[in-house]
């Protein structure tokens, strides 16, 4: 186990952020990493206090992949470490609260695919981005077969990954692979304004919402309203669509919690705080 935490954990106002903290190795994910990224997004998902999540890497890089050293490696075959791997990409994806990548420096292979798994993706000019499993000959992983052509088209999903070319922030914004592309010395007050407005908003019509966009594309029509119906009638039992109305009425700002506002004959027994490195 190394001295320093490798995962880094803070709590500010809702938002939580998570700083892949392996500098000397580009935030290149090992074992140890690998299971404390799992173990931070369960609890996030747990924490009601937590209302955004943000996912970074220490010392210029957001994460130069998996980690292939021998030490990054264990024994064990090559079937059972992808289970963790994929737990963690399937935690990131269904976490319900909105997830930001702070990306400057390198984001490739495994890293660039756990980017990618966020919902927004901000990246400062310097940042660089390869599909590189196939100079290392891998083939993808961590989501990319499934997140690459749902946003780019099935061909330049190909070229990214056949090629494993490196490309820069510009480019991949040009293929809705980042979101904003924002100067180093904005990116952090842009971050935390983002953050702080994805804070203000309904809770639960934000997981909501996530969870449609997420499963639409692969819904028919006739199943995408049906599960749009139902997401409805449970933002309808919150207390935040009475104050999204009275706000408005009241030309003010809504205050949303999220609160459930159908009575209920059982007592809620589950924990509130934060779990910030408590992992």
């Amino acid at each position: 186990m190394s001295e320093e935490p490798v995962l880094l954990c803070d709590d500010s106002g809702g938002v939580r952020t998570l700083t892949l903290n392996r500098p000397h190795r580009g935030n290149a994910i090992d074992e140890e990493l690998w299971r404390a990224l799992r173990d931070a997004l369960t609890d996030a998902g747990n924490d009601r206090s937590v209302r955004t999540l943000v996912l970074t890497g220490a010392g210029g890089a957001f994460c130069s992949g998996a980690d292939i050293s021998g030490g990054g490696l264990s024994a064990a075959h090559p079937m059972y470490r992808m289970r963790t791997l994929n737990e963690v990409i399937l935690l990131l994806h269904e976490l319900p609260v909105p997830t930001v990548a702070r990306v400057s420096g390198v984001a490739v292979g495994a890293g660039w695919n756990l980017a990618l798994g966020c919902d927004l993706v901000v990246a400062t000019p310097q940042a660089r981005f390869s599909q590189i499993f196939a100079r290392r000959g891998l083939s993808l992983d961590c989501g990319g077969s499934w997140l690459l052509p749902r946003l780019v088209g099935l061909q330049q999903a190909k070229r990214l990954a056949l090629l494993a070319e490196t490309i820069d922030a510009e480019e991949a914004r040009s293929l809705n692979l980042v979101t904003w592309v924002v100067r180093a010395e904005e990116i952090d007050d842009f971050v935390a304004r983002l953050g702080a407005r994805l804070v203000a908003g309904a809770p639960v019509a934000l997981a909501q919402n996530k969870a449609l966009l997420n499963e639409g594309a692969h819904r028919t029509l006739r199943d995408a309203l049906a599960n749009e119906a139902r997401a409805q009638a449970v933002n309808f039992a919150t207390a935040d669509v009475p104050e999204a109305y009275s706000a408005f009425k009241e030309k003010r700002a809504p205050v949303f919690t999220g609160r459930w506002a159908v009575a209920s004959s059982r007592p809620s027994h589950r924990p509130e705080g934060s779990t910030c490195g408590k992992q």
